[in-house]
This record gives C-alpha cells, sequence and structure tokens, in this order.
C-alpha cells in the first residue's frame, strides 16, 4: 500500500512520524476469513499461508516490495521508515515481537527468561539470555551490548543523533549478573513498558560510538543476529540483499536468499506480471487485476470485461469497423491506427493478466488508523464546542463503510486512540463524545455563536439575531430592491432608447451597474484545482434556476439540549457538570422553557429554523462565515483519502460548516501542513503500539509554550491536549500492575475523545500480493514476520490446504 508523506520508523520509534494513507475502496470482495468481535470491536485474522516447515522447500530467493531503499540502517534514527523496520527484524534481536493479537511475546531464539525481579526500592528486569545467542561476527550476545545501547539512547550525550529516548532515560544502571548469560537492569524510576526496550537491539560496534551510530549503520552492519545476514546495499540497482546466516542456533532460513527490491506502488502491478517480485503490499487498483486475473466471471459465466477496448460495445465496434473501411481516407487511417493501438494495449494487458494469475492477494486490518484531525491551535477549531460540533457532524460507520465493506473486512468504526480491535487495551470510549447527532451538533455551533445570522454583516454596535439586527437587515433589503429597481429601469430606458436611435442618461448607467461595458455577466474566475470550498460550486437550486448562488444548509429545529449532559450519563463529567479536563463551557441545566443554557444563543432560545423553502444558510459570527481549511494529499495513489474527505465534507455543510479544501503534493502535505500546523481539518493515520503509555504520549501530549513564545507540541499535531490526560501517561507508564496501566490508558483514551482534537475513523486494510508457492508470508496484521519460515511449499503440498485462504 502506498504511504503519502512521511512513512514509518521501526517498531520503537514508529510513532515518530505519521502514516497518510487510507485502505482501498474499489476492490471486490475476496475470498477468506473475517471476524466480528463485539466486545474488543472489528477484528481480522492474519491472511498467511501457513505451512509447516516440513512442507516448505529449502533454498530460493524470495523479492519482496519496499518503496524505497532505506536511507539509514539505524532504527533509531529520526529518517528511520518503514523499509528500515522491515530489514533490520531479519536481522537483529527482537526481544519481545508481537504476536496476531498485538501482544508482545518472549522470543526463546535470544531470551530463555525475563521479568522483574524487583519492584522496591528499585524496579529490576533480569534477562537471561539463550546461551546460543551470538552475533555473526561469533561474539556472543551480552551485558555490554545492553549497556552500550542504552548509553548511545539514553539522552545524555547529544553526540548521539537519535529520534527517541523513552525509556532508555529510566535506567540507572545495567550489570552482570550471576554468570554470562544474565543481564540485570535496575530503573532510577518504574517503568512500565520494560519490554519495549532493547528491540531491535544493535552489537555494541554500533551503539559504543557516535561515529558508529551516527554514521557508520547507516548504510551497513558489520555485525547481525537474525535468521539472515547482510550481504549488501546495491543503490544502482535499488535493492537490499540479505543471504542466510551460517551462524544462526534457531531453526535455519528456508530461503537461500531474501532481496528487498524499490517498486513505486505505481509500477508493482508490472513488476508482479513481470514476476520481478514476489510479495508486494499493494493498491486498489493493483488488488483489483489480481482478482480478476485469479478466474472471476460474469452472471453468464464468461470472463469479466476487461483492460483497454473492453468497455466497447457491439454497436460502437461496428461503428468502428465501418469508419476504418469507409471512403474517407483519412478518417479511416485514423481509425485503423486507433484500433492498431488499442489491439497492441489489449494485449500487453492480456499478458499482464496471465503474468498476474500467478499470485493471491491476502487481506487483513493493518496495524495502524486513520483519522480525522482537528488542529484546535486557533481559528474556530480553537473553541472545543465547535470541535465537537464537527465529530457530531460526523457519520462515522458510513465512512467506515466506504473504506471496508466492499474488501469484505470487518467494518466498525474504531472507539479507541490508543488501540485497536483485538488488543487486549482495547476499549470503545467514543461515548465520551458521543456519535452522529445532527441537533446537537448544530446547537453544539450556536452555543459558540455560530449562527445564519451571524453570517450576516451588522452595523457597529449591533448583535446578531438582535431586533435591531433584524430591522438593519431589512433596511438593507430594501435598499438592494430599490438598487435592483432603478437598474431595471435604466436597462428599460437604455432598450428604449436605442430602439429610438439615441441614448439616454438612464441608459447609460444601466449599461455598466454590475457588468462590463458589454452587458455581459463576468463572473468570478474558476478556482485553482487545489482549491475549492463546499458549498461554494454553484450548484442550481431551487430558488436560483441560473445556479449563481451559493448556499450552505442551516441548522434544522433541535429539542432542548444540554452538551454535558450526555458526558455525565458516560461517566466523565461530575454531577456538577464541571470537569478539569473535559472542555466544556456548559455547566447547568437551564429550567427555562425554550431551551437549555449552553445550547444555543442566546440561552433559553431554540436553535434558529430553516428558512420556508428548506434550505439553511451557511453559520457566522460577526459576519465571518465558517469555514474550515481542508488539507488533502494530491497525488494519484491517495484517491481514498480524497474521497472520504469529500465525504466528511459533505457531512459538515449539512449542519452549516463549510470547509476549503486544499489539494498539495504528496510530498508536502505531512512537514508542510500537518506537522506546521498549517490546516484546520487534514486526514492521516497513525501506527498501532503495543505500549501506548510510552509511544502515545507525544501524540497526546499538552503542548507548552518555548521560551521563544512557539508551541512545543512534541507530536501531538492537532495542538489539543490537558494536563489531566498528560497525568494519566505519566502515572501509567510508571505503572508496574499490566491491568490497572491498562484502566489509566482506558481513562485518558474517554478524554482523549472528549477533548475532539482527533477522531479515529477506522483500522486501515492491508492488502499484500504474494507468490502462490509462497508460504508463511502474506498479510501478517500486528504480527511480526518469522523471516526463517518463509519459503516455496515443496511441489507435494501444492494443494494442500496449506496453500488455500482460510
Amino acid at each position: 500500500m502506498s504511504h503519502v508523506g512521511v512513512p514509518r520508523g521501526t517498531a520503537r520509534k514508529r510513532r515518530s512520524l505519521a502514516l497518510l494513507t487510507t485502505g482501498v475502496l474499489t476492490l471486490p470482495v475476496l475470498a477468506g476469513c473475517s471476524s466480528d468481535d463485539g466486545a474488543t470491536g472489528a477484528t481480522a485474522p492474519q491472511d498467511v499461508a501457513v505451512a509447516g516447515r516440513s512442507m516448505v522447500a529449502e533454498g530460493g530467493t524470495v523479492n519482496w516490495a519496499v518503496d524505497a531503499l532505506p536511507t539509514t540502517l539505524n532504527a533509531f534514527q529520526a529518517d528511520a521508515d518503514a523499509t528500515t523496520t522491515r530489514i533490520t527484524g531479519a536481522l537483529l534481536p527482537t526481544l519481545f515481537p508481537l504476536d496476531a493479537k498485538g501482544r508482545p511475546q518472549l522470543n526463546p531464539d535470544y531470551l530463555e527468561s525475563a521479568k522483574v525481579v524487583e519492584s522496591e526500592p528499585r524496579q529490576v528486569v533480569l534477562y537471561r539470555l539463550n546461551q546460543q545467542a551470538v552475533w555473526s561476527d561469533g561474539r556472543e550476545i551480552g551485558a555490554p551490548d545492553f549497556v552500550a545501547q542504552w548509553r548511545a539512547l539514553s539522552g545524555k550525550d547529544s553526540a548521539f543523533w537519535t529520534a527517541r529516548n523513552a525509556g532508555y532515560e529510566r535506567i540507572e544502571k545495567i550489570e552482570r549478573g550471576a554468570d554470562d548469560l544474565e543481564v540485570r537492569v535496575t530503573f532510577a524510576k518504574p517503568y512500565a513498558d520494560w519490554r519495549s526496550l532493547f528491540s531491535p537491539l544493535y552489537p555494541k560496534d554500533v551503539t559504543g560510538s557516535p561515529d558508529a551510530f551516527n554514521d557508520g549503520a547507516r548504510t551497513t552492519l558489520k555485525a547481525t543476529s537474525g535468521p539472515f545476514r547482510l550481504r549488501g546495499v546495491d543503490k544502482a540497482t535499488g535493492e537490499v540483499t540479505l543471504v542466510r546466516n551460517p551462524r544462526w542456533w534457531g531453526s535455519p532460513a528456508k530461503l537461500d536468499s531474501l532481496v528487498f527490491r524499490a517498486v513505486a506502488t505505481g509500477d508493482r502491478t508490472e513488476a508482479l506480471a513481470a514476476g520481478r517480485v514476489d510479495v508486494a503490499d499493494v493498491d486498489a487498483a493493483a488488488a483489483h487485476r489480481i482478482a480478476q486475473a485469479a478466474g472471476g466471471k460474469g452472471a453468464d459465466g464468461q470472463p469479466l470485461a476487461q483492460g483497454p477496448g473492453a468497455g466497447e460495445g457491439p454497436a460502437a465496434a461496428l461503428r468502428a469497423w465501418a469508419v476504418a473501411h469507409g471512403s474517407n481516407a483519412k478518417a479511416a487511417a485514423a481509425a485503423r491506427a486507433a484500433r492498431k493501438k488499442t489491439r497492441a494495449a489489449a494485449d500487453a494487458y492480456a499478458a499482464e493478466q496471465a503474468g498476474l494469475r500467478a499470485y493471491v492477494v491476502r487481506k487483513s486490518l493493518d496495524p495502524a488508523y486513520t483519522q480525522l484531525a482537528l488542529n484546535g491551535e486557533s481559528g474556530p477549531l480553537a473553541d472545543d464546542r465547535v470541535r465537537r460540533a464537527v465529530a457530531r457532524a460526523l457519520d462515522r460507520q458510513e465512512l467506515v463503510d466506504t473504506v471496508l465493506r466492499p474488501l469484505g473486512l470487518p467494518a466498525r468504526p474504531l472507539g479507541s486512540h490508543l488501540a485497536l480491535a483485538g488488543q487486549p487495551a482495547y476499549k470503545d470510549s467514543s461515548d465520551a463524545l458521543g456519535g452522529q447527532d445532527t441537533e446537537v451538533a448544530q446547537a453544539l455551533l450556536a452555543d459558540a455563536g455560530w449562527t445564519p445570522e451571524g453570517a450576516v454583516k451588522k452595523s457597529d454596535g449591533t448583535k446578531a439575531g438582535s431586533e435591531a439586527g433584524k430591522k438593519d437587515a431589512e433596511k438593507e433589503a430594501g435598499k438592494a430592491a430599490k438598487k435592483d429597481a432603478e437598474k431595471e429601469a435604466g436597462k428599460a430606458a437604455k432598450k428604449d432608447a436605442e430602439k429610438k436611435g439615441t441614448g439616454t442618461a438612464a441608459g447609460k448607467a444601466g449599461s455598466t451597474d454590475g457588468k462590463t461595458g458589454d452587458g455581459a455577466d463576468r463572473r468570478e474566475p474558476a478556482l485553482d484545482d487545489g482549491l475549492y470550498i463546499v458549498g461554494d460550486d454553484d450548484k442550481p437550486g431551487d430558488g436560483d434556476p441560473a445556479g449563481g448562488a451559493t448556499h450552505v444548509l442551516a441548522p434544522a429545529p433541535a429539542a432542548a439540549f444540554h452538551s454535558s449532559a450526555l458526558l455525565r450519563q458516560a461517566g466523565y463529567l461530575s454531577e456538577s457538570g464541571i470537569s478539569e479536563d473535559v472542555p466544556s463551557r456548559v455547566t447547568a441545566q437551564d429550567k427555562r422553557p425554550g431551551g437549555a443554557a449552553g445550547a444555543y444563543a442566546p440561552a433559553g432560545t431554540a436553535a434558529p429554523a430553516p428558512a420556508a423553502d428548506g434550505r439553511r444558510g451557511p453559520l457566522g459570527k460577526d459576519g465571518k462565515p465558517l469555514t474550515l481549511r481542508f488539507v488533502l494529499p494530491s497525488g494519484p495513489g491517495s484517491e481514498p483519502l480524497r474521497s472520504v474527505g469529500d465525504k466528511i465534507s459533505a457531512m459538515l455543510e449539512s449542519v452549516g460548516i463549510r470547509t476549503e479544501i486544499t489539494k498539495v503534493s504528496d510530498e508536502s502535505y505531512f512537514q508542510d501542513h500537518i506537522a506546521s500546523g498549517d490546516y484546520d481539518l487534514a486526514l492521516y493515520s497513525w501506527p498501532a503500539t503495543a505500549y501506548p503509555a510510552t509511544d502515545d504520549r507525544p501524540i497526546f501530549a499538552k503542548p507548552v509554550p518555548a521560551t521563544d513564545g512557539s508551541l512545543l507540541v512534541e507530536q501531538n499535531y492537532t495542538r489539543v491536549g490537558t494536563d489531566h490526560i498528560d497525568q494519566l501517561f505519566d502515572q501509567a507508564v510508571s505503572e508496574l500492575d499490566e491491568d490497572a496501566a491498562r484502566d489509566l490508558m482506558k481513562q485518558a483514551d474517554a478524554r482523549i475523545w472528549a477533548a475532539a482534537g482527533s477522531i479515529p475513523l477506522y483500522q486501515r486494510p492491508q492488502l499484500v500480493a504474494a507468490n502462490r508457492k509462497l508460504a508463511n508470508v502474506g498479510a501478517f496484521g500486528f504480527a511480526t514476520p518469522h523471516y526463517q519460515d518463509i519459503g516455496f511449499k515443496k511441489p507435494q503440498a501444492a494443494g494442500a490446504p496449506a496453500n488455500k485462504k482460510k
């Protein structure tokens, strides 16, 4: 699947960069199993061609497509990416890889045991290493490697250019245990996520000096310790080649070599068809073509029409033949050339389809979720009521259905910022904010002062919605009507004068009133393709046959609503209605008839009714319309993201919020807009983690002012946070009781929902094209691949159940 903008980093730093892709939207339902667990949310299993090692042949090479060559092989540097993660997973120790449910599990290839042996007065973790564990140069893995990595990543020595220091800065000391196989780690502060440390583990040759750490490990690793070792990085061919590690003490790798080949997303269909790659994450178009090549049939049992010229019916084909053989020589030549070109394209397409029959699409849910981010630093979204209104206007189920249902994947909105469905820590806390409710959204906007009357400029000292304001509006309407009447009179006078061959002052005046000298209507030029405003697209309306007027739907009548009531019912507000961390300007129920305090503006009045024709006007305040800047990527691989964005814009328009959509290049989308805060609304993704107390804190930490007046946001690109959320993260990361730590994270998630800085939408789909002959590879979901088990099935296993999707 393509990654827009900056790709993921390693498992330990993947939170330092956002993911900017969504799933595919048009792939037909593929065969496969799925489950829907009501207790833990919508889940999907791995989709891997499972086979026992005895059924996998020895030898061979697998070519695995990646987005690009890794810029560094040091997973702890800022520019490490998804390819770095993939490669180091096969080369270096991961002490606690994740299982299919995203849970860290002890890796027996490296550890005999690892556990907390003391908690008072200091937390002490004792690692007992596998006595056979050695680096590829023959040196045993031991305490010196742990010490060197701790010192490099602790943050105490600025000479080491590290992306993050989380967890390592809490270590007080590392010692040799009872023998060379024991490593004793003592923490200065309790650290719940200690299993996240030392993965991947680098040899002391890499982490022992700044030069080796900063530069030496970027392009090569002299010593490794996995089922494969690094043969080399070839920039000319765009390949990283791994070969079987002869010193590997575990189950030996089935493959002779594993090659990671840089192939752009748009080129992967061709690369697969030509057999240049065996495994590749694919987009909608490629997955659809592979599904068709597998033998899709139409209702009549015939192959589905596909490829160049496939949509041409018999009548059109007959006409084209007639033109190609007609008496008009020029037209006939052009028609024959076009037919020849179409035939060549069809032949090429058919050849590619034949090559694609060698593959199958494996599908699951990616360990990452897509969210709608709301920038709360400034503008209308700095008001928590407007953010909550945006959230309550969204039909998240409709957005999820658009992305996941066509794939046959479980389609349920994600209910957590800190865990994905299937993980033990998952809990749907979206009730802290509430579901889709148009009337509630309109009430929140009115409470924040955004009303239809506010969109009209008022004279000084006049409040929107007041009687004086209404009189002024009527006066302005009268002036406009009088002006229009004078204009029409002028036109009529001019017309009469022209008939008589003479001009009049009235006619001359009418010739230029609101028009150019020739009397033709000159509309504003079209906006640039990269920018348009939802609601400003000059669509004809019932009251405007010419289609010249712009309108946005305004709030409909709503029953009395108290915005704190739902939060109190969900248990996130005290009976007083006051919470230190849930932003709310509503603190008490207004007992007066006709409304609820804080629900509408002014208090005690109902939301404005729609106009007599049912149309709703745009909302505004002090003559300024409520318009949000919605930034979306413009690249060819970002169509799904833009499709979701268009649906969101339509949902917001229905409550009176206009969206100014700006399309920017994929390359600048994240760095120039998301990270810099140049947006109001945006769509991007975060990867999942087994350690939310550590990895998610920078994403939701409350921004703090810097000494130079700027805002320190860490990775909280929505700029929305509270002290209480920070406190819950701090408590959880120091809580050694796993159940208690999860409860704290669930409390934090509820408050993140209530703050409405980001709205999780769906877990992204994961689509992987894999050679049908391969075993133990596919859509891994959460799980870490077992690279030593990947290989080609033995001939007798070709028809075994393991060769088929579950």
